[in-house]
């Protein structure tokens, strides 16, 4: 059983540049408000990290 981490997305991506962008859409965050579940892994720690003024982690 893997470990997974549910994140919700908080603010909007609107004025964030490309690369934030796509570390939303990699982590599966489309709307505001939206809580997605993810494998606990390095690659989404790093896409987390980038974005961490956008969502917040919600369980771990």
């Amino acid at each position: 059983m893997s470990d997974t981490i549910k994140i919700k997305q908080i603010r909007s991506r609107i004025r964030c540049p490309k690369d934030q962008k796509a570390a939303l859409n990699a982590l599966g965050l489309k709307k505001l408000h939206n809580v997605v579940e993810v494998e606990d892994n390095p690659s989404v720690r790093g896409n987390i990290q980038k974005v961490r003024h956008l969502i917040e982690v919600v369980e771990e």
